[in-house]
């Protein structure tokens, strides 16, 4: 089936939560990778999202790590359609815009709330006509919780969304938090009439135990509100995809247990304006890595490796990392012969100096960086946003034998390089805007920086760990080091994706009433399960 010969408007259902990470994205997720194996057209939309985990489409533009990740659920190319208003936040009460991939400016919140939500409201609302004229579904999420009173009055993300949408509402609860009960029958209190009656049924999410336990709680629950448990959902370990909220950084290493003596300890710095720290997460998975994730000195331990991370505020996070001690850590650890690997911001911060003369991302014209390597980064009026592919190509340390490379940029920093640069990747970008690979191809260039014995490394490539032969090169070269013999990369990440999205799937279909979704989802008889 296929909306595109019928020219009908696509069919709607929405995910909303009763709180921020109770498991909205996977349960969107699952829902469209369900849809897509019953045969239908689907895709994900979310209005407007704040996150600091964005993904690069294949245009070359902005969208939330959740919508990219639920693209490739629906086995479809993401695009800024499922994601058009996306917020960065940069400063304590200040974000960047981001509309159609494409970075609009800075904004307070008053000031976003008050001029730009309007207009915004519009933008949204012809992004989700464009998908449903020519898809089967869309499987819209919510953002947060939908009983915000003090946000409800200019609402696109949420009810006001699920109205012109005309969706039904899936309300997802997370019973690990405790309280699951309250906050369901909460959030319900403080709907509207019109939209308590839009939500269709609760998911409850995260379950651990005995369900005949859980029973005489779902039974009052359905009395108490009049709708259905449309599923109780048993926690699952180890799915190898992308969280979004950062909230989960404390649940994932809480999930993460080592058992093998010979287990490398691999530290993030946490800085607090962190961004797409999904760049980590193949390392959960890698058999002889403990990741941990260090915002104080005294977490430091003795790291077998370090990585800094992407940064909203490459400055404000490097002026952090020298209040913490934290800075003074890095130096020393680099001086003492240990690995360190920056991405995007955390290489900007491995450079001379920070040049910002513009105001582009802080009040600092000029900071100092951690002078590893010979380049300054000057912060651009325009961000660079390509997906890039090519290979390692300097003989240094472990880069060896041309492993491939594939990933994405997105920063605003421009290299400025000041002294020779062992660069260890060769790769080409994509053209912004081209309709295929081969036509919006560039030629290759050097990318990154490397120091000679390849202890010390940088690059602005996004998913860099992702590339599983490249990774792998990485951990047994620390491991030659402690005087262990290196492993096979078994751990092929992508493909495992595939497999987790379709666990998920299955997972869900066991525990979800999926024929009574269907319902719901198809009132009219269009669908059916």
């Amino acid at each position: 089936m296929s909306n595109q010969s019928t020219n009908k408007a696509g069919l709607t259902i929405m995910v909303q939560g009763t709180a921020s990470d109770v498991g909205k994205s996977l349960v969107t997720a699952a829902l469209c990778r369900i849809f897509r194996q019953d045969g239908y057209a689907v895709v994900p939309f979310k209005s407007q999202n704040m996150s600091l985990n964005s993904y690069v489409t294949w245009d070359g533009k902005e969208i939330g790590r959740a919508q990219g990740m639920q693209a490739d659920a629906c086995g479809v190319l993401a695009t800024t359609d499922m994601n058009p208003i996306l917020l960065k936040p940069t400063k304590e009460m200040s974000s960047q815009v981001v509309v159609h991939g494409k970075p609009l400016r800075d904004f307070s919140a008053r000031e976003y709330r008050e001029s730009y939500l309007p207009q915004a409201g519009v933008i949204v609302r012809e992004a989700l006509a464009r998908l449903r004229s020519s898809h089967d579904i869309v499987v819209l999420e919510g953002a947060g919780s939908p009983a915000e009173i003090n946000l409800k009055d200019r609402d696109i993300v949420n009810m006001r969304m699920a109205a012109w949408a005309d969706a039904p509402v899936i309300l997802v609860a997370d019973i690990d938090r405790g309280g699951v009960f309250a906050s369901i029958v909460g959030t319900l209190e403080l709907l509207e009439p019109h939209e308590r009656e839009r939500v269709c049924g609760f998911v409850i999410n995260k379950f651990r135990g005995d369900i005949g336990l859980l029973q005489p709680g779902v039974d009052w629950l359905e009395e108490r509100t009049g709708k259905p448990v449309l599923g109780v959902l048993p926690f699952l370990p180890g799915l190898a995809l992308e969280d979004e909220d950062s909230l989960s950084l404390e649940r994932k290493l809480e999930e993460q247990v080592k058992g093998r003596p010979d287990t490398l300890d691999i530290v993030v710095l946490r800085l607090p304006r962190i961004s797409n720290f999904t760049d980590a997460d193949p390392l959960y998975f890698e058999a002889d890595v403990m990741l941990r994730f260090v915002d104080r000195p005294e977490q430091w331990g003795t790291p077998d490796a370090v990585i800094l991370p992407g940064s909203k505020n490459t400055v404000e996070d490097l002026l952090w990392l020298r209040q913490t001690g934290l800075a003074q850590q890095i130096s020393a650890f680099v001086k003492k012969g240990g690995h360190l690997v920056g991405i995007c911001g955390g290489y900007e911060m491995l450079g001379d100096m920070l040049l910002d003369p513009a105001g582009v991302e802080s009040e600092h014209k000029e900071t100092p960086g951690f002078g590893f390597f010979p380049f300054d980064v000057k912060f651009a009026g325009e961000k660079k946003t390509v997906r890039i592919e090519g290979s390692a190509h300097t003989a240094s340390g472990w880069l060896t034998d041309k492993l491939p490379v594939e990933g994405y940029e997105i920063h605003m920093g421009e290299m400025l390089q000041r002294g020779e640069l062992l660069q260890p990747f060769a790769i080409r970008g994509q053209q912004t805007g081209a309709a295929s690979l081969q036509e919006g191809e560039l030629a290759y260039e050097g990318e990154g920086a490397c120091s000679a014995d390849g202890r010390l490394w940088g690059t602005f490539i996004h998913g860099i760990l992702h590339n599983d032969d490249l990774r792998r090169a990485w951990l047994n070269f620390i491991r030659k080091e402690r005087g262990w013999e290196p492993l096979a990369a078994e751990l092929r990440f992508r493909e495992s994706r595939e497999e987790a999205f379709d666990r998920l799937a299955a997972h869900s279909r066991k525990h979800l009433n999926m024929p009574l979704v269907y319902k719901l989802l198809g009132a009219g008889g269009e669908l059916g399960a």
